[in-house]
């Protein structure tokens, strides 16, 4: 079905388009226009065997989709909506072993072992040591940009907000949860940056080397579980390998986990901090209403605004009907996230960045359903940990350049944003 408002060629998924910007406005002419729309692909650009995936655009058919996994699959064709035309299909295959790619009922097998790990208690306990740990993150990036501005004493005490600060957290916080020694937390970033920038030329990374360092992270992982069965501690890796055989993980599934966490749990939530800070900095209004309230609906809007999942899919496991059109059994569905928490029909005037805004349905934890994020709670508590941190620490932080997108088919992703502590004009 074309849409003659799209030039011929264009395609939602294409990481060149997504370095650049997200799509909104074709978005929004996609909703009022042709909400369910097929987006055709020479065959194999996106790894997949196939002509192309439907792209699903309105938030109301994103929740149906996601809430309906007997229709929708996340296993078939794994929940990553393009690989590169070099993937395999075996390795493909060998990714449906992570969580995010499975259906019930193994799906919730998996889910109900390892939501122990985020309990309201569990993701409670971990507080005060991720709010120490957000201050000492922002207290370090002061001193950092005030050495550099001492040393050269023209310097305007700039420096790159991703690395400095929205990368720590997130990777902490991961080390904090599962056990991992916080000096092998710059392992667990290289590897997760390796499966996740395998589109960007600028980390010349491959494919393989991005299988490579999944697999880095799953012996890893296993090595770690085979530790703590041999002598248990007081952390979640114990409870959900321990005694394996009844009711636990195996160790290779808590390696696979561990990927899970990797990229769902750190990505993620970094990009959201890197978004939230640039939005803020564009937004001087909503910065000094967090400065002076903090509201608690902040790390929502956050979220929704940044939506650093631009999209997963599903897979179609019978004909069905969306949103008026037909769609066959094996046709790749996209659940476009970024265009759902712009939907007009559910927020009123989606193009402000209000951190205010309640209520707030937005999708950038997933649509509902049973992959609905099961980290929401932590990430939602590492936002507001960290953007407190700044806000006692750098309030007149300032933007110095654009952000340096990340060349990516899914992920809104920011690989820089530079940032200084100096006076304008200094």
């Amino acid at each position: 079905m074309p849409c003659p408002h799209l030039p011929e060629g264009f395609d939602f998924t294409d990481p060149d388009l997504l370095q650049s910007r997200i799509p909104h406005p074709e978005f929004a002419q996609m909703r009022q226009t042709a909400p369910v729309w097929w987006c055709t692909q020479p065959t194999g650009i996106s790894g997949f065997d196939d002509a192309g995936y439907w792209v699903v655009t309105r938030h109301a058919d994103v929740k149906y989709v996601s809430t309906h996994p007997e229709l929708f699959s996340s296993h078939l064709n794994t929940a990553v909506i393009r690989f590169n035309e070099s993937i395999s299909r075996d390795q493909i295959d060998v990714q449906k072993l992570i969580m995010l790619n499975m259906d019930p009922p193994e799906h919730t097998r998996v889910r109900q072992i390892v939501q122990r790990g985020f309990t309201p208690r569990a993701v409670r306990s971990l507080e005060q040591a991720l709010r120490s740990r957000a201050r000492s993150i922002v207290d370090t990036a002061l001193a950092t940009a005030s050495a550099g501005r001492e040393d050269d004493g023209e310097g305007d005490g700039s420096f790159d907000f991703v690395t400095n600060i929205a990368v720590e957290l997130p990777l902490q916080a991961i080390a904090e949860l599962i056990g991992v020694p916080q000096e092998d937390r710059s392992k667990i970033f290289d590897w997760s940056n390796k499966m996740a920038a395998y589109d960007d030329p600028e980390y010349a990374i491959t494919e393989e080397v991005g299988t490579e360092a999944a697999m880095e992270i799953v012996s890893y992982a296993m090595n770690l579980a085979a530790a703590r069965k041999e002598c248990p501690a007081r952390d979640i890796v114990s409870q959900l390998v321990a005694a394996e055989g009844e009711g636990n993980l195996s160790s290779d599934e808590f390696g696979f986990f561990v990927i899970l966490l990797a990229v769902a749990g750190n990505e993620t939530t970094r990009n959201a901090i890197s978004h939230g800070m640039h939005a803020f900095l564009t937004h001087p209004d909503q910065w000094e209403l967090y400065k002076r309230e903090r509201p608690d609906t902040t790390a929502e809007e956050i979220v929704r605004w940044a939506t650093p999942v631009v999209s997963f899919q599903r897979t179609a496991t019978q004909d069905t009907e969306l949103g008026g059109q037909l769609i066959r059994k094996g046709d790749r569905v996209g659940l476009f996230y970024s265009s759902a928490n712009n939907d007009p029909e559910v927020f009123e005037h989606p193009e402000a960045f209000d951190i205010t805004r309640d209520p707030n349905p937005h999708l950038g934890f997933g649509g509902g359903g049973p992959h609905f994020c099961l980290g929401k709670s932590l990430a939602v508590m590492e936002i507001n940990l960290i953007f407190n941190a700044i806000a006692d620490v750098l309030p007149d932080l300032r933007l110095v350049g654009e952000p340096r997108r990340l060349r990516s088919a899914w992920l809104n992703g920011i690989k820089q944003l530079q940032v200084s502590t100096g006076p304008t004009g200094s």
